[in-house]
């Protein structure tokens, strides 16, 4: 806690709600911090609006966030590569909500 403090503050509030995460195998893990749709919307935007600075009108901004948002959704068509390894982790904790051979 000492190099990021108010990160450590934060977990600490909500430690009820931070350990049952760490229950899960690390392929879970993995798949449920990497897949988090908004965050990672939000830092495609970010990235995009940061790299263009200023817009010389409300309509440039919403026309690059328009082209933004259509490049991103474009990318969500594949699949993550280490999906049947977390899939197999969650029908062995979960056997009631797969249906194998559906």
């Amino acid at each position: 806690g000492t190099k990021y403090p108010p990160i450590a503050a934060l977990w600490r509030r909500a430690w009820d709600q931070v350990i049952p995460f760490y229950a899960f195998a690390p392929d879970i893990r993995k798949i449920v911090y990497t897949t988090n749709a908004i965050e990672s919307l939000h830092m495609q935007l970010r990235k995009i609006i940061k790299a263009r600075g200023h817009f010389p009108s409300d309509e440039a901004a919403l026309k690059l966030i328009w082209l933004a948002l259509r490049n991103v959704v474009a990318k969500w068509t594949g699949s993550r590569h280490d999906w049947k390894s977390a899939m197999t982790q969650f029908a062995l904790l979960y056997p009631e909500r797969f249906n194998i051979g559906i």
